[in-house]
C-alpha cells in the first residue's frame, strides 16, 4: 500500500517506517524536524530510511495547512498513520501554544487531507495520558477520559472526538491508539529511559519524582509498531451494537475504534531503575522529588479490545527492552 507516516524523524515513526518498508509498503513520510529535542538524533533516525526503496522524505509542518493539502493531492496515499505531534506532559506547562498549532491544528490538517482525498483508513497517536484523573485500573477504553490533567493529555482527548465527528460525518474510518509510556532503541531523550542512562553512565545524580513511586506500563517499542500495523490492517468498522442511552467512549455506530496499546504490567519507577543499574553496572546517585504538576501516579492499560479485534498482546519484558536500550545508547554514543 501507499501509506502517508507523519512523524517519521521521530521515535515510534521511524520504526514503523522501516516495519512498513520491509514488507513492501510505499512510505511518505513527513516530518518538520524541529529543536523539540537533538536534531542530531533525528537525522540520524531519517538517514537510515532515505535511501530505502519505496520511502519518500518530505520536510513539511502538519500544522502548514497548504503545504499538508499539496501531500495529500500529489501522492493520494490510500492509509494515513498520524504520529506528528508535540509531545511531553511537563513541556505542555511551559509551551501550551505548540500543542494547539501541532497536535490541534495539525490534526485538523490530517483530516481533512484524510477526508477529500479518499483515504481509506487514518490511524492516530493518541496517548495514555487521556485517563487523567481516572483511578480505575486497568485503564480500560470503555472507561469515560473527560478529566485531563494536562494541555497535551486535552489536545489528545480532542484528537479522539474530532476524529470520531470525522467518522461520523464523512464516514472515514479512525483508529485512535493510546500508546503507553513508549521505550527502547532510537527513544526520545526526554523520557526517563533516556535520561536516566545517561546521567547514570556519566556519574550524574538523576531526579526521582514521586520518590520513586510512579508506576508505568512501560510498552518496548517493537509492541507498539506491531500494534499500529495490526489496527492499521484493520480498517476500522461501526459497533452494530453501540447504543446511545449506553454509550461505549471505546466504539461508536460509526467506523470509529479507540485500543491501548501497552505491556499490561505495570513496573513501579524504582524498579525501572534497578534495571538500567544492573544492566549497566553502576548505581545511581538519586535526587528525590515530589510529584510534579501534570503527571499521574500510575498507569495500567487493559489491553482486551486490543486482543479481541487484531490477536495482539504486547509481551517484551521490560528487562529485555532495557537491556537492548542500553546497548544501543552506549553504541551510538559510544560510551
Amino acid at each position: 500500500m501507499k501509506i502517508l507516516v507523519t512523524g517519521t524523524a521521530g521515535f515510534i515513526g521511524s520504526h514503523l517506517a522501516h516495519r512498513l518498508l520491509a514488507r513492501g509498503d510505499e512510505v511518505i513520510g513527513v516530518d518538520n524536524v524541529n529543536d523539540y529535542y537533538d536534531v542530531n538524533l533525528k537525522e540520524a533516525r531519517l538517514a537510515r530510511l532515505v535511501n530505502q526503496e519505496g520511502f519518500t522524505e518530505i520536510r513539511r509542518d502538519v500544522a502548514d495547512r497548504e503545504a499538508m493539502e499539496d501531500v495529500f493531492r500529489e501522492f493520494q496515499p490510500e492509509r494515513v498513520v498520524h504520529l506528528a505531534a508535540q509531545a511531553g506532559v511537563r513541556y505542555s506547562l511551559e509551551n501550551p501554544h505548540a500543542y494547539v498549532d501541532a497536535n490541534l491544528v495539525g490534526f485538523m490538517n490530517i483530516l481533512e487531507g484524510c477526508r477529500h482525498n479518499d483515504v481509506k483508513h487514518l490511524v492516530y497517536a493518541s496517548s495514555s495520558s487521556v485517563y487523567g484523573a481516572n483511578e480505575s485500573m486497568p485503564f480500560s477504553v470503555h472507561d469515560n477520559v473527560d478529566h485531563p490533567l494536562s494541555l497535551y493529555a486535552a489536545s489528545k482527548k480532542a484528537n479522539e472526538l474530532m476524529a470520531h465527528t470525522y467518522s461520523h460525518l464523512y464516514r472515514l474510518p479512525t483508529t485512535g491508539l493510546r500508546f503507553f509510556t513508549v521505550y527502547g532503541p532510537w527513544g526520545r531523550p526526554d523520557m526517563a529511559l533516556f535520561i536516566f542512562t545517561k546521567k547514570i553512565l556519566a556519574g550524574e545524580p538523576i531526579d526521582v519524582f514521586n520518590h520513586g513511586h510512579h508506576k508505568r506500563d512501560f510498552t518496548y517499542i517493537d509492541d507498539i509498531v506491531e500494534g499500529v500495523i495490526r489496527t492499521l490492517d484493520s480498517v476500522a468498522q461501526p459497533n452494530s451494537e453501540w447504543s446511545g442511552a449506553d454509550p461505549d467512549p471505546g466504539t461508536s455506530n460509526a467506523p470509529y475504534r479507540i485500543y491501548n496499546i501497552g505491556s499490561n504490567n505495570p513496573v513501579e519507577l524504582s524498579r525501572f531503575i534497578e534495571i538500567i543499574e544492573e544492566r549497566i553496572g553502576r548505581k545511581a546517585e538519586k535526587n528525590f522529588l515530589p510529584m510534579q504538576p501534570g503527571d499521574v501516579p500510575a498507569t495500567y492499560a487493559d489491553v482486551h479490545a486490543l486482543i479481541d479485534d487484531v490477536g495482539y498482546k504486547p509481551d517484551t519484558p521490560v528487562e529485555e527492552g532495557i537491556a537492548r536500550f542500553v546497548d544501543w545508547y552506549r553504541d551510538f554514543y559510544r560510551v
